[in-house]
């Protein structure tokens, strides 16, 4: 069921607000497709999905290598027969307000606050789709 992604339902919403372990899909340079598990925070408002992570991780690796205008990536979440996808396209983020401002909103989520990494950026992604079953 496709879902505006500036304009979710409540209990969209409500989902991505719960603590869920995500996964995340970007494409390797040679198109195979590299999922990990992340933390993932959205902000409807701003029509944005955020993971925070290590600048030398290979999914930074794999939305740098896409060039300037970013890779197009999804992040998924499953809770028995519940599941959301948001899709777009990923940029890197490394300016340290959007890297605060993730951090914050990751703790607001998942209810802890991540140890300080002085190599920590932000994929942050440009929804353009949701889709999903909650």
């Amino acid at each position: 069921m496709s879902i505006d992604v500036r304009d979710p339902s409540a209990d969209f919403l409500a989902f991505w607000r719960e603590q869920h372990v995500c996964t995340l899909t970007t494409l390797r340079p040679d198109g195979t497709p590299h999922v990990v598990p992340v933390g993932v925070t959205y902000d409807p408002e701003a029509g944005l999905a955020r993971i925070i992570t290590n600048k030398h991780s290979t999914k930074v690796a794999n939305v740098l290598a896409a060039g300037p205008e970013g890779a197009r990536v999804a992040v998924c979440q499953v809770k028995r027969g519940h599941w959301a996808t948001l899709e777009g396209r990923a940029t890197v983020r490394t300016e340290p307000e959007l890297v605060a401002d993730a951090v914050s909103r990751y703790a607001e989520r998942y209810g802890r606050t991540p140890a300080p990494n002085p190599d920590r950026v932000v994929i942050e992604i440009a929804l353009d789709r949701a889709l999903g079953r909650v």
